[in-house]
């Protein structure tokens, strides 16, 4: 089976794919990567071989910065780039609506890589849900919206979709959490499975991690690993972070990743940090912040470490949430700025709230992710009720 992975060419979204692509591989199918160029070492770290949106002619495919104005763009990079690698099946990233039409107009399977709790509506269940962030009846209703309106900006009709009125999880959607991040009682949606951590990423080159370290021990302050997401409406965190690290406990190692320019204040405990890969950071870290994005969070976990979490906007309070009904972080309040020193010193010193992240983390550890992932992409193409020959490559024309 010749495979082509479409994720969003972030890392949040682009490593947990690749770690289900290089199952397949490793199971004989034919996997290739389409991404935007930056990331062609990455795909040659994972050793996949390679095709840059820019090539298709589609600069701004696959960003998730761009993920609202881009659907077309990545309907177009897709086809394309199925067409030339003679795809049998597409996986994709949440968020894709393009790669989803991509795959039903030319009659692929396609999987899509979730985040690490379900955004959307529940198939039954999970009565008395606060609105964390927006109520997900309103956020599913706006990206099946979406998801319309590019079928008619490709001239198809809005309705008609091979998934009926719930296109968004593709033939089937991978989440990367564990049931417990669910809220009690929610039912998934049949095509919805959890299969864990999806773990990989980069490896780090000589010497990088020695050079951290090396700059955090000249403090002998405990350590605190950041890792904040999109700002969206909740404006930047830098006044909170100077607060908390400047004079205090704590010194922090904060990944600039999306996050707005630094702004460490003078004298602050702080070094700011840009990186393709988390782990080894974590591993040197007491405790990790985070605006409760999947890729930090689950890094935490899996390495025993307990969560700060300060949200703005997208899944991070619904994934917050989650995470102070596990019992294995703590609310930090962005209204609330003078609190921070005093609520890090206290989830540093929970040994309770330790011990329920290392529980939690030990479970997500213990599952194999990619090969939940690549059985289920197989079964997918078992399934489907879409003869090979019937591909739609010769007549696309994006």
């Amino acid at each position: 089976m010749r495979i082509l992975l479409c994720p969003l060419s972030d890392g949040g979204y682009l490593y947990p794919t690749i770690a289900a692509g290089r199952e397949l591989g490793r199971r004989g199918h034919h996997v290739s990567l389409l991404g935007r160029s930056g990331v062609a070492a990455v795909a040659a770290d994972a050793g996949l071989p390679f095709a840059a949106t820019e090539d298709f002619g589609e600069r701004r495919a696959f960003s998730v910065a761009w993920w609202g104005t881009s659907a077309m763009a990545q309907y177009r990079a897709t086809v394309r780039a199925a067409r030339a690698d003679r795809a049998d099946l597409l996986i994709t990233s949440v968020l894709c609506h393009g790669t989803l039409l991509a795959a039903e107009v030319l009659g692929l399977p396609v999987v899509v890589v979730g985040l690490s709790v379900h955004l959307w509506d529940y198939r039954a269940g999970g009565d008395g849900e606060p609105p964390l962030g927006r109520p997900r009846r309103n956020r599913t209703r706006e990206m099946r919206q979406q998801y319309a309106e590019v079928r008619e900006l490709a001239g198809l009709p809005a309705r008609g979709s091979r998934w009926g009125d719930d296109p968004l999880p593709g033939d089937a959607l991978l989440l990367r959490g564990d049931p417990a991040l669910e809220y009690p009682g929610g039912e998934l949606p049949d095509r919805v499975r959890h299969v864990g951590p999806l773990r990989w990423e980069p490896t780090p080159g000589p010497g990088e991690v020695e050079a951290v370290r090396e700059q955090v021990e000249r403090s002998g302050k405990p350590l605190v690993y950041v890792h904040l997401g999109r700002v969206f409406e909740g404006g930047s965190r830098w006044p909170h972070l100077n607060e908390a690290f400047t004079g205090g406990r704590f010194q922090a190692v904060v990944e600039q990743g999306r996050s707005p320019s630094p702004e460490p204040a003078p004298g602050a405990d702080i070094l700011t940090v840009r990186k393709p890969w988390m782990g080894p950071l974590i591993d040197l870290a007491d405790l990790v912040l985070t605006s409760g994005t999947s890729a930090p969070v689950l890094a935490a976990l899996l390495r025993g470490r307990p969560l700060a979490a300060s949200p703005n906007g997208s899944e991070q309070p619904l994934l917050t949430g989650a995470c102070m009904r596990a019992g294995v972080g703590v609310h930090l309040p962005k209204s609330a700025l003078s609190d921070w020193p005093a609520l890090l010193d206290s989830a540093w010193r929970d040994e309770a709230l330790r011990g329920r992240a290392q529980a939690l983390g030990r479970r997500l550890a213990a599952v194999d992710g990619a090969a939940r992932a690549a059985d289920i992409v197989e079964r997918v193409t078992r399934h489907s009720t879409i003869p090979k020959e019937d591909h739609d490559y010769a007549n696309v024309s994006p």
